[in-house]
């Protein structure tokens, strides 16, 4: 693939996601043709699929599926419907990232069911959901496939739409040409398929009331219950999860748990950062009570920073504590919520001013996860990473701007790195201060004036990294004016948050207006306040910061003013 369209595009996903006939869509709009690898097979065995199954198993049909994607990749021009299980081969992923753009359609077990019953050819004949259970035969192999899906240059989810409607967002992909893809033709191998796989041994958060394993890989929820037992948990396991992340990865890991031999359920709360409140966490106490849930079971958070604190606070406060499994599903949480054990829910004056610090017992991030994100959500989290490097590592530094591209195209080696000297920062850190009495307090490097703005717009319309950029680059103005971050910093900090597509002004057309006095009444409440005071995080230069309590009220009027203006 060049600067121009890709001349082969490939479909994966399950059976039933509607490959065929949205590549027969696509391909009409493009002026192309259409290609089924399932037919492609029948034609060369001279026999349908089922009977290959039959008379000469699954192995000889993988082999036949092989070289009907070998030939359909030699081919341009084409749009190809691979079968449900062309991902398992590495050599097909290998032939299809050759020149192509490779989309996955996404549905969900059910909606799978109900479109195969209504295919002309019935369940039984298809050979991996015959029995007397095809949805739990579904769920099983899409769980199984989940981190071979993910690795897909697209996700296309299909529920609620019609096939047109999917096809136009696969031809629209197409038409917005990306030389990204064209450099990277491992990008659908595994880490581990690589040639210098990354690592993936646990890192460690050693705060003096624990020591946590953090599990960071690609499919690593898939292993969810087997890191359980490893850590010393048995019984029950309640997953607490959101209304948008529980449908793309519940089943993924209620599977790995009672396959591992915990009795398993889950529980979701309404998405967004309005859920992060006492009723919410009331509602998930009175459905922990209705399973009898014991001091030594679970708690499973499954999902991004809403879930993580919320789950985190229930769990420190339910039985008076009981075991913490933190396993985020986005950026933002992988890197920085998930460590560290703060917990908490949002005061309708400010956010996270009731929680506690509570650590988890293991955290498990699986990097596939991030690829159901929106693309905001993605980016938002990146803040994160970035206010870590400016506060701690240049060398991350440096790497985030050389790499903004792979990470934000979520290319598995790179964001396993990216995110895994994330997690170690965040350790360190917190294995120094881990009640934020001193040194912790560098982590909140423009979060005095991000939380604001989140409570100023009433915690909607506004993500948390959105927010954070805007308050690291009010930080970064402020500490400059006082003398004490050089310019060049504050200019490198304001290049490579553009570069990620972070704000470093407000509003922003996705965000509300917001009123600067209501900003100001926010920072005066932040959690690093100390006899009236606001304690600021600045920066000295890349890597060093210092916490400041000098500076003029006047001049923070001053910076947020022109921030929001």
């Amino acid at each position: 693939m060049t600067d121009q369209q890709p001349r082969r595009i490939f479909l994966t996903g399950f059976s039933g996601t509607g490959k065929s006939a949205v590549a027969a869509l696509v391909a009409d709009a493009l002026g192309w043709r259409a290609l089924d690898t399932d037919r492609l097979i029948e034609e060369a065995a001279g026999r349908p699929i089922p009977e290959i199954f039959e008379r000469e198993g699954e192995p000889r049909f993988r082999e036949l599926e092989q070289e009907a994607v070998r030939r359909a990749a030699a081919q341009e021009d084409i749009v190809v419907a691979t079968g449900g299980g062309a991902v398992l081969a590495q050599e097909n992923r290998r032939a299809m990232a050759d020149g192509g753009l490779v989309v996955c359609l996404e549905a969900q077990p059910d909606t799978l069911l109900e479109r195969l019953r209504d295919t002309e050819a019935p369940v039984s004949e298809r050979p991996l959901l015959a029995g007397p259970d095809p949805l739990a035969r579904i769920v099983e192999l899409k769980a199984r496939r989940g981190r071979l899906y993910a690795l897909a240059d697209l996700v296309v989810d299909t529920e609620g739409r019609t096939t047109r409607q999917v096809a136009e967002a696969v031809v629209e992909a197409v038409r917005r040409p990306d030389p990204w893809f064209s450099c990277h033709p491992e990008r659908l191998l595994l880490p581990e398929e690589r040639p210098e796989p990354p690592s993936t041994e646990p890192l460690w958060v050693d705060a003096p009331s624990g020591r946590c394993p953090v599990v960071v890989g690609w499919g690593a929820l898939d292993r969810l219950g087997e890191l359980l037992r490893e850590a010393g948990l048995a019984g029950a396991a309640y997953v607490i999860s959101d209304t948008d992340v529980l449908p793309c990865h519940g089943d993924r890991a209620l599977l790995s748990l009672r396959e591992a031999g915990f009795q398993a359920d889950a529980f979701a709360i309404p998405a967004g950062e309005s859920s992060k409140t006492l009723e919410v966490a009331a509602a998930v106490y009175d459905w922990l009570v209705a399973h009898r849930a014991e001091r030594g079971h679970a708690l499973v958070a499954l999902g991004g920073g809403v879930v993580g604190d919320l789950a985190g606070f229930v769990a420190a406060t339910y039985l008076r504590g009981v075991p913490l499994v933190q396993a985020p599903t986005s950026l933002l949480a992988m890197v920085d919520a998930a460590i560290g054990g703060k917990v908490a829910v949002d005061h309708r004056e400010a956010k996270n001013l009731i929680g506690a610090f509570y650590q988890p017992r293991l955290v498990v991030e699986d990097i596939s996860t991030l690829k159901t994100l929106p693309q905001r959500t993605l980016v938002e989290g990146c803040a994160e990473a970035i206010k870590h490097a400016f506060i701690q590592d240049g060398q991350l530094l440096a790497d985030l701007e050389a790499r903004a591209d792979d990470l934000l195209h979520l290319e598995p080696a790179v964001t396993m790195d990216i995110v895994r000297r994330n997690v170690a920062i965040k350790a360190s850190v917190v294995a120094r201060d881990e009640r934020d009495t001193g040194g912790r307090a560098i982590l909140n490097y423009g979060h005095t004036i991000g939380h604001a703005i989140e409570a100023a717009a009433g915690y909607t319309g506004v993500l948390h990294g959105e927010a954070i950029s805007a308050g690291m680059m009010a930080a970064a103005e402020i500490g400059r004016r006082l003398g004490v971050t050089p310019p060049e910093v504050v200019e490198r900090q304001r290049a490579l948050l553009e570069r990620f597509g972070l704000p470093t002004r407000w509003p922003r057309p996705e965000g509300p207006p917001l009123d600067p006095e209501r900003v100001l009444a926010a920072v005066a409440l932040d959690k690093k306040v100390v006899a009236g005071t606001v304690r600021w995080v600045l920066l000295e230069e890349v890597g060093r910061a210092v916490i400041r309590s000098d500076v003029p009220e006047a001049l923070v009027r001053e910076v947020v003013g022109e921030l929001l203006s």
